[in-house]
């Protein structure tokens, strides 16, 4: 508050100055008189007044807007806008010298109104059209080349837990930088503080996988303090998080794929990558499986691939803990993954 009392003060100042002489020009003389007086004294009440009321508006309002957003500015972004300003204010540069022989007082305020108009022009047209100006002008480094060959992810607090993701930045696939909001990395610590054994055990698994990926990952992991005002959900801020750095969300929770897909952000899904990499089996085919427990129904037994798909064996009960060829009859595609059907072959 008081920051903002001396910025009003400040303001008062400068404008009740510059309405003093706008009162003074338009009064036609240099000295304080009765004639020049009925001018002087309201504009420079109204130019203190205007400067006390806008003066907040004007610099700490700003400042504390730059110190929650900036951070989450893409940095091609924050280079396009002082691009724009630069140009803006040249052609302002330009127009101020024919400006400035305009009669008095215009002459004095259309290159300072100038200077504004044109920055404030060029800033909004540059970061509005910065992929397509950068790609006229042949840049490499445009913005959408930076995004394609660095593009970062956004880590939900399943994923990590999962740990799946720490084999698969190994392969390469990831290549930009993972990102853990400090929202996800005190979801983790809540959880694995919680008085239910599950519960602790899923955080404490996820705070050692956290752990070990940022020891042994192939690509940087960031602890980043980026979050969203105004949400409190950590689904939500992620996929708005998602929207503002334009970078995917990763994550193996099937709802926050659905919310995050609506809204326009890309998921990287780890159970989608996983069914898209398995083998494929059609009907009619036969493999080798191992019996190792009873299925749901009588004389049933279930077998497991070695990616983890199951495999109904009909009949296949008495063939428990031992090996046998089987016949894939039908092949179940659902949203928790891929389910074989077969019965034993007979030659």
């Amino acid at each position: 508050m008081k920051v903002d009392l001396l910025f009003r003060i400040i303001g008062a100042l400068i404008l009740g100055i510059f309405g003093w002489e706008i009162g003074m020009e338009l009064a036609g003389t240099s000295a304080l008189t009765g004639e020049s007086i009925r001018w002087v004294a309201p504009l420079t009440a109204v130019g203190g007044l205007i400067g006390a009321l806008l003066a907040p508006w004007l610099t700490t309002v700003p400042a504390r807007w730059a110190r929650l957003n900036v951070r989450q500015i893409p940095a091609q972004q924050i280079l396009a806008a002082a691009i724009g300003l630069v140009v803006g204010l040249m052609i302002a540069a330009l127009l101020a010298w024919p400006l400035s022989f305009l009669p008095s007082p215009f002459g004095k305020l259309l290159p300072a109104i100038g200077a504004l108009v044109f920055g404030y022009l060029g800033t909004i047209v540059m970061v509005l059209r910065q992929k397509d100006i950068f790609a006229l002008l042949g840049a490499r480094w445009s913005a959408s080349a930076a995004l394609q060959e660095h593009t970062p992810v956004l880590l939900d607090t399943s994923v990590i837990i999962d740990g799946r993701i720490a084999d698969i930045c190994q392969t390469g696939f990831i290549r930009g930088p993972m990102i853990v909001p400090r929202f996800v990395l005190n979801e983790l610590q809540h959880i694995a503080d919680s008085a239910d054994p599950l519960r602790r055990n899923r955080g404490r698994r996820g705070l050692d996988m956290l752990n070990k990926m940022q020891h042994e990952s192939a690509v940087p992991v960031i602890i980043s303090d980026l979050d969203v005002d105004g949400v409190r959900q950590v689904d939500d801020k992620l996929v708005q998080l998602g929207k503002q750095l334009g970078c995917p969300v990763v994550t193996n929770d099937f709802n926050l794929n659905q919310v995050a897909g609506l809204q326009g952000v890309v998921v990287l899904n780890i159970n989608a990558l996983a069914n898209a990499v398995k083998s494929v089996v059609l009907p009619g085919e036969t493999m080798r499986v191992r019996v190792i427990q009873e299925g749901k129904e009588n004389s049933q037994g279930v077998a497991y691939l070695d990616d983890g798909t199951m495999v109904v064996v009909e009949n296949g009960y008495r063939y428990m803990n031992s090996s046998l060829d089987v016949v894939v009859t039908k092949v179940l595609q659902t949203n928790a993954g891929r389910m074989l059907f077969a019965q034993p072959h007979t030659n």
